[in-house]
């Protein structure tokens, strides 16, 4: 006779757990066969939404050329792509500092676009009045200062009041962009608020206009993972992101490393800031940065913070969005399409890197039937 046990405690039917250690080249595998995945079932939505590929579903080839046709398939798009990469690749590095102290620094789009209004705002001004050497060098030091400047108000904040850097951080970025509107205004009087291409604060170009700009995305790069992985400031911002007690025990004053981080972090969007003002655009609007400000949190945080992978994140999406821009062109699609196929993809990437570090664990069957109908 079966005798229902009074508390039993029904189990979940599975639980997570972290896994405690992966091969690299398992976790690499499992990466790269996701991301087969998501082209996949980002062919399959382009079978599904797209009537030229429903009339002819040889077609769906070609859908697939446009990743390699977008970004591979002549030497000025092959530029291009590396151009983007690096940009996006400076960005990137800017923030990673910042997230490896466990400072969630959300305003790296507004602190690279004060520093291409700085940038712009030297040229604008002095242009024409000094050497071109001399202005570059002015506009460098500018665009340096007015990103350290926005990168250290929130972390001044957080150090003395313990602010919340994600929202500070992150309404920076809107305050950022009103500012450059208004300087617009100021500049434009005619009322379009459009600043065209400047004449002066051009980027010296060797060989190619793009090659400087790639060439220091590079060096930082490598200069960066350096940094990070054998200086003591290195040593203390990770000491900082494991535990805050820790690292205040160890005798680490760790207001003075949040905002010494930070002071990095808002330097290197202000390179950033440079290399889009000086060596890009010579001009300024509120889209300068093109929200790769935000594109670069998913970079570093799919690189887990290390300067060197990210140089195949960056890649990635910057591949992805050359292939999404191609698609839009070749098959005559909705603006928005491109934009979701990215989605799927970065969508499979987060999913992957969530079971790579953690397990699912199911209930078994036969605990499951004993929870149920109780115990005898």
């Amino acid at each position: 006779m079966r005798v229902k046990k009074a508390n039993a405690v029904q189990e979940p039917l599975f639980h997570l757990a972290k896994r405690s250690e992966i091969a690299v080249w398992k976790a690499w595998v499992i990466r790269l066969a996701v991301i087969l995945l998501g082209f996949i079932v980002c062919g399959l939505a382009a079978f599904v939404l797209i009537e030229k590929l429903q009339d002819d579903p040889s077609k769906i080839v070609d859908f697939y050329k446009c990743f390699y046709k977008g970004a591979f398939s002549t030497s000025r798009k092959l530029w291009k792509f590396l151009k983007n990469m690096a940009i996006l690749q400076c960005i990137s590095l800017a923030v990673t500092p910042a997230f490896r102290m466990r400072f969630w620094n959300i305003g790296a789009e507004g602190q690279t676009l004060v520093s291409v209004l700085g940038c712009i705002a030297v040229a604008f001004y002095l242009g024409g009045t000094v050497p071109a050497g001399v202005l570059l060098v002015l506009m460098f030091v500018a665009a340096v200062l007015c990103g350290m400047i926005w990168a250290l108000i929130p972390a001044l904040f957080k150090a003395r009041w313990n602010t919340n850097e994600t929202l500070f951080t992150l309404m920076m970025n809107y305050v950022a962009t009103f500012l450059v509107s208004y300087f617009l205004i100021v500049w434009v009087p005619s009322g379009s608020s459009t600043l065209g291409k400047l004449n002066y604060g051009k980027l010296p170009s060797f060989g190619h206009d793009y090659l400087v700009i790639i060439l220091i995305a590079l060096i930082l790069t490598i200069g960066l993972y350096i940094y990070l992985k054998h200086s003591k400031h290195g040593y203390e911002i990770s000491v900082v992101g494991e535990s805050v007690r820790t690292a205040q025990y160890s005798g680490i004053n760790v207001k003075k490393v949040i905002i010494r981080t930070m002071a990095v972090s808002g330097m290197l969007c202000g390179l950033s800031g440079f290399l889009i003002g000086a060596g890009l655009d010579q001009s300024v609007t509120t889209e300068s940065v093109g929200g790769q400000g935000f594109t670069a949190i998913m970079v570093s945080w799919l690189a887990k913070f290390n300067p060197l992978v990210m140089l195949l994140t960056s890649g990635l999406i910057s591949l992805l969005n050359s292939g999404a821009a191609q698609i839009s062109q070749d098959l005559n699609v909705n603006g928005a399409f491109p934009d979701v196929i990215t989605g799927i993809i970065l969508f499979f990437i987060i999913g992957c890197e969530f079971f790579i570090n953690y397990r699912i664990i199911f209930r078994k069957r036969s605990q499951s039937i004993l929870n149920k109908e109780g115990v005898k």
